[in-house]
């Protein structure tokens, strides 16, 4: 046998590992569906503020990522498409193991989380590991023990077994994979009704407006616009510029965003729902949502000159006014959004 896809998988250049994997799935299973409806109809896109101590701090852009309460994007999006989508996890290594070769002997494509510090494909530092990155591996030859996986990038990459075990069983933090993949059922596949559109979109408004804790949503934004400046008070120059460099990372699209953390995606998103609703007052919140994810590049590039820096603090307190901006920003439009699909729900 030699290396190759499996019968019917396409690598596809994709913007986000979670919405980009689910892709390559869909796609394989005949299921079309666009990434940025994925992001959407899954509930993806939210904002949070974390820093936990001796972690650099963290800028993230989605939501509905599993946390208690949450059923997860890739469940969710799974619902409201007609797909039957299931999360595995295993405490045994040999378990986990046996599954994924069942599934891949089977010629079936599995979708993953591994910690892409393990992933010989990225040109990481030594000692670097992120644990929440997706994954699918869409090719597998007994004989060498080596996979194909695709990841967002339009390349199939070959991987030995030892790796690709390494890297999905790391119990390294932040978000130890732990074995966790995907199953799917596709057999009453479907495409989103506008209700579920727009339950969607609801859910993602009262999370930025209404978020359980001042980390995430529109307070959050309010809070890393208080709290970046004063990064330099607990850190070194080091520690400044790889959280600096952490934060472009996590906002632009060469981190998996697809630019303007999130909001680009979900912008267009929002006027695919305008075409599939018939409410263009939806394709004009996506437009608007654009100039934030504008806002949101303008951010980034100062962190990234700050990565650059042999002291980054002076440029930190630059962060402050477009942050502010920001929050305003998308206040008012998750405001006008939900008051909008809330008092008639799709007529304008």
């Amino acid at each position: 046998m030699s290396l190759i896809p499996f019968a019917g998988f396409r690598s596809l250049e994709t913007h986000h590992c979670v919405t980009g994997s689910m892709l390559h799935i869909y796609d394989f299973y005949n299921h079309n569906i666009s990434e940025d409806m994925l992001l959407g109809i899954g509930s993806g896109l939210s904002f949070i503020y974390w820093h936990m101590k001796g972690m650099a701090p963290m800028i993230g852009g989605r939501g509905n990522v599993g946390r208690p309460g949450e059923e997860g994007l890739e469940i969710t999006a799974g619902r409201r498409t007609g797909v039957l989508v299931e999360k595995h996890h295993s405490g045994s290594a040999s378990k986990a193991e046996k599954a994924l070769l069942e599934l891949l002997e089977a010629g079936q494509p599995v979708m993953m989380n591994v910690d892409m510090g393990f992933l010989p494909y990225f040109d990481l530092p030594e000692d670097f590991h992120f644990g929440g990155h997706a994954i699918v591996v869409g090719g597998y030859d007994p004989v060498s023990k080596e996979v194909l996986i695709a990841d967002r990038d339009k390349d199939l990459h070959p991987v030995s077994w030892e790796d690709l075990i390494k890297a999905r069983g790391s119990k390294f933090k932040p978000f130890p994979p732990e074995n966790m993949w995907f199953t799917f059922d596709f057999s009453l596949k479907r495409q989103p009704q506008p209700e579920e559109i727009r339950e969607a979109i609801l859910d993602v408004c009262k999370y930025m407006l209404e978020a359980p804790i001042s980390n995430i949503g529109v307070r959050g934004i309010l809070k890393a616009a208080s709290r970046v400046p004063r990064w330099p008070k607990t850190m070194d120059a080091e520690e400044l510029r790889w959280s600096c460099f952490n934060s472009y990372i996590f906002i632009d699209a060469e981190g998996g965003t697809g630019g303007g953390l999130f909001r680009y995606m979900y912008g267009r998103f929002l006027e695919e729902a305008a075409k599939l609703s018939g409410v263009q007052k939806l394709a004009e919140a996506g437009k608007n949502l654009k100039v934030v994810g504008d806002k949101w590049q303008e951010v980034a590039e100062l962190f990234k000159e700050g990565s650059k820096m042999k002291d980054p603090s002076p440029i930190l307190s630059e962060t402050t006014s477009p942050l502010l901006e920001i929050a305003h920003m998308e206040e008012a439009l998750w405001t006008r959004l939900r008051e909008m699909l809330q008092k008639h729900p799709w007529h304008e």
